[in-house]
């Protein structure tokens, strides 16, 4: 592959999509020169371009890691800025999806870019051969789709189109900088209408709306049965579409049906009536304040009302329950849900059935016109839709041959392969062998492995030969190279105690004969924190003596992370609250995604860090001293980081707070890649020399001067409406232990004693009622109480 170097890139198109492809860049370090119409009616040219970037920058969720990062990109108008594109080394154009529009751009595009240089485009479903037509030989070698989701921070999906001109290193290169530097599951796509993950998502939504006047079912109903239950976004059907805004999707279905002449379900892409009355009286979503549902403010409290399609107005939104929905709540696996679903004799599981064999005959059909292996179409929609599982996937997980078997009874034909590939005995579209995954070929008739493995490690492929050890709570294998991983599948992988007993064993099992460790998982979340749960119920019990062992047993267990003889590498993702943060600060080492949400919570629930990140924040303030810091300014930053429970928006919010560390704390911009990064990071501080930190016994802290700082900014903080009495007297203790206690001078102290100092409080918080008030309330409601 020739050596490309991306220093700067050229956005054209300020809208939605291209200021916020713009961010995305200038989050991995990128120059940006991000280019719009000028302004005809202000006296600035650049005020189009200009209220599209603060319009995206005040979006939520933020589309930028830090707010430093918007300093790299540079604002300009067609007008005046059109010739500083030739210093870019890729072009991207994000307008209007008119074929026509596009064109007269590149036409601009052609008089100033560098030649040998990137041009893409993000069209949704323009064909590239069309944008491409007209254009100079040295344009079209170049030139390629690159169709981006939205939001491109935080969907990974980036599709790849060529058309038949396009350099293979320029499709391999895409493919490449994609998944490493941008963080995206990049997949190849053929130049047919609406690419991959459009073609078949937008199927999926526009069967269901087909559906569900012949099940009956309300909207309420089918987003309860169409979202997490079946492994999709919380978000589902309609509340995707109130997002999107149903005037998109309906023109993307209708794209598609003018497009796609002879697909066989065609007829699906119609809209239905009930869908048409909505588009007509632009009841659209969000971007029209209603659509399948509306917000009301009612007695200062907001009220969700959902669209009823026979009455034609709005409803109160009804609670969904059924047997089924009960038996289901409790597996947590979704292909365990999905098995059932498929095989249950009820009204919901009915419909959810019928949804499959569709989506299913559909996929089958669509190999190979919109793609020759069937692992792409799967890889979109995972990273594209939010699907945990794709749709061969999903079928896996149900039975290839029953659901072939009842999609036939339900009218529903699967393309011919499928039953060949059943004929020849093989049962799954997809087979894991030695680590590696495979798929099914359906021109080799065989398993072929699916290419890239090597730059990821995929836990999930092991579990089946490199299991070392397990408990409930953990699962310890081997990841080559003499490096084992611990990986936590506890609900939403809390700190309980199978999992303490897992880091223990892990390092017993590493220290004896590996060369190192790393703690990550796979899951949604690294960590939501301790059991939240077994401290409540000891508190309220008043079991004191079991909660000072547990308390002082995860202590320990961080001290262990902290200096065990090998080294530790803890790899970061999601939600790293509370107790995973603690942990991970006790690590040799963090490698954090890039998605890293990052914050020692424990004020919410009336408590402070007492699984050593109180001492350890009080650590990182002492060494920050050494740096020349302002004393007094530097103790109150990290003091109201752990106040105020910070939780970092990314990893590189999160060195801003003192969660990670500059210089020895590294970021993944691809999640996919983490563990194997991880990895990596372990081999290498065994190549440098590992050596064990030796316990630390000079750490600075201030005593009773420091005291005072705590209690005028605790007093001030209750004083002006900021904190309450209680919050006020959790602050204190808070203070207590990060000054040393009533030490009558400034002191150096031991890690042991600041231990000490925070179990202390904890416990002492633990017998407090309005402790066990916020305990419980954030327990029933998952929401913070403030009494």
């Amino acid at each position: 592959m020739k050596k490309r170097r991306i220093r700067k890139v050229a956005v054209l198109g300020a809208g939605i999509m291209g200021s916020r492809i713009a961010c995305h860049f200038a989050n991995i370090g990128v120059q940006v020169l991000l280019l719009d119409l000028p302004a005809k009616e202000n006296n600035d040219k650049n005020a189009i371009v200009k209220n599209a970037l603060e319009k995206a920058l005040k979006s939520k969720p933020s589309p930028i890691y830090h707010q430093n990062v918007t300093q790299r990109i540079q604002i300009g108008n067609y007008d005046d800025d059109f010739a500083k594109i030739q210093e870019a080394d890729w072009v991207i154009e994000a307008i209007v999806e008119n074929l026509d529009i596009k064109r007269q751009l590149f036409e601009q595009v052609e008089k100033y870019r560098k030649k040998g240089t990137l041009i893409t485009t993000n069209t949704s479903g323009i064909p590239i051969r069309l944008l491409a037509e007209g254009r100079s030989e040295d344009f079209r070698q170049h030139f390629c789709g690159t169709h981006f989701f939205n939001p491109p921070r935080y969907l990974p999906l980036l599709e790849i189109i060529p058309h038949k001109e396009t350099k293979q290193e320029v499709i391999d290169f895409l493919m490449y900088y994609g998944d490493l530097y941008l963080g995206k599951q990049t997949v190849l796509c053929k130049d047919t209408p609406a690419f991959i993950a459009n073609r078949i998502g937008i199927f999926a939504i526009m069967h269901l709306f087909h559906l569900l006047p012949k099940y009956g079912l309300n909207v309420a109903e089918v987003d309860q049965l169409t979202g997490t239950l079946i492994g999709h976004p919380k978000s589902a059907t309609f509340r995707t579409a109130d997002l999107v805004g149903l005037d998109t999707a309906v023109k993307v279905a209708q794209g598609i049906y003018q497009s796609c002449p002879d697909d066989e379900q065609r007829a699906i892409y119609q809209i239905p009536d009930y869908i048409q009355y909505m588009v007509d009286h632009q009841l659209w979503g969000d971007k029209t304040g209603k659509g399948f549902y509306k917000k009301e403010k009612q007695n200062g409290k907001s009220i969700i009302y959902m669209f009823d399609f026979d009455k034609k107005t709005y409803v109160e939104r009804p609670k969904v329950r059924s047997a089924l929905l009960e038996q289901l709540k409790n597996i947590d696996d979704v292909a365990q849900r999905l098995y059932q679903i498929a095989r249950a004799d009820e009204p919901y599981a009915k419909f959810l059935q019928e949804s499959f064999w569709g989506l299913f005959a559909y996929v089958s059909h669509r190999i190979p016109e919109i793609a020759d292996e069937l692992y792409k179409i799967d890889d979109a929609l995972r990273a594209g839709f939010g699907w945990k599982l794709g749709p061969f996937e999903k079928w896996d997980a149900i039975g290839v041959a029953y659901a072939v078997e009842q999609m036939k009874k339900h009218g529903y034909q699967p393309a011919a392969w499928v039953e060949t590939m059943l004929e020849k005995g093989y049962e799954t579209f997809y087979t894991v062998k030695n680590g590696q995954r495979y798929y099914y070929d359906l021109r080799k008739e065989d398993y072929e492995r699916i290419p890239g493995q090597n730059h990821y490690i995929i836990l999930n492929n092991l579990r089946s030969t490199n299991v070392v050890w397990k408990n409930s709570g953990t699962t310890l294998l081997d990841i080559g190279d003499g490096v084992l991983c611990l990986e936590f599948h506890t609900k939403m992988n809390t700190l309980g105690a199978e999992v303490i007993e897992g880091i223990n064993k892990a390092i017993d099992i590493a220290e004896a004969s590996w060369e190192g460790l790393v703690i990550g998982n796979q899951g949604e979340h690294f960590s939501a924190g301790a059991n939240l749960m077994m401290i409540f119920m000891m508190a309220a019990e008043q079991e004191f003596d079991e909660l000072e062992f547990a308390v002082r047993t995860f202590q320990n267990t961080m001290m262990r992370v902290r200096y065990c003889a090998v080294p530790v590498v803890v790899a970061t993702h999601g939600y790293t609250f509370g107790g995973g943060c603690e942990l991970s600060m006790h690590a040799d080492a963090v490698q954090a995604a890039a998605e890293t949400y990052m914050g020692l919570v424990e004020v919410g629930a009336g408590l402070i860090p007492a699984g050593g990140g109180t001492k350890e924040m009080t650590l990182r303030f002492s060494d920050s001293l050494m740096k020349g810091d302002v004393e007094t300014n530097r103790f109150r930053e990290y003091f109201l980081t752990i106040a105020q429970a910070k939780v970092s928006t990314s990893a590189l919010e999160a060195y801003d707070y003192g969660y990670l560390r500059k210089g020895i704390d590294n970021i993944t911009i691809n999640k996919q890649r983490l563990i194997a990064d991880a990895k990596r990071r372990v081999l290498q501080l065994v190549s440098l020399g590992y050596t064990p930190p030796t316990p630390r016994n000079d750490i600075h802290v201030m005593g009773r001067a420091g005291l005072g700082i705590v209690e005028a900014g605790a007093e001030a903080m209750r004083f002006a409406g900021y904190a309450t009495e209680y919050e006020a007297k959790i602050a204190r203790k808070l203070g207590w232990v990060m000054c040393g206690g009533d030490l009558s001078a400034e002191s150096k102290v031991s890690e042991q004693y600041l231990l000490d100092l925070e179990r202390e409080a904890f416990l002492s918080l633990c017998g407090e009622p309005k402790t066990l008030e916020r305990m419980q309330h954030l327990l029933q409601t998952g929401k913070p109480l403030r009494n």
